[in-house]
């Protein structure tokens, strides 16, 4: 059974109920925190983003715990996006649509 949006956005996001609903989001790279080339795909013009493996998940993310392996050289946006905030709240309720 899905859960319903209203008891997503109600419910208070912590580390130890985090779902890593952003680190399925595009990551572009743009200034340098030290993201180890391995976790950086490249395209055609230069642009860098944080490498997504098949399975739609940032490379750099623990799949067992759900938490950063590269916290402390995690990309600027990272860094800003706000655990809690609406737009974390808005990714995991579109992350519980889409799921369901």
């Amino acid at each position: 059974m899905a859960k319903k949006i209203k008891d997503v956005l109600e419910s208070k996001i912590s580390c130890s109920n985090c779902k890593a609903c952003c680190c399925r989001l595009e990551v572009m790279i743009i200034t340098d925190t030290g993201v180890p080339d391995v976790h950086i795909a490249r395209d055609k013009w230069g642009a860098e983003t944080m490498l997504r493996l098949d399975d739609g998940w940032c490379s750099a993310l623990d799949r067992e715990t759900f938490k950063c392996t590269i916290y402390e050289n995690r990309p600027f946006i990272c860094r800003e996006f706000e655990m809690g905030s609406y737009e974390c709240r808005d990714e995991r309720a579109v992350q519980i649509i889409t799921s369901s």
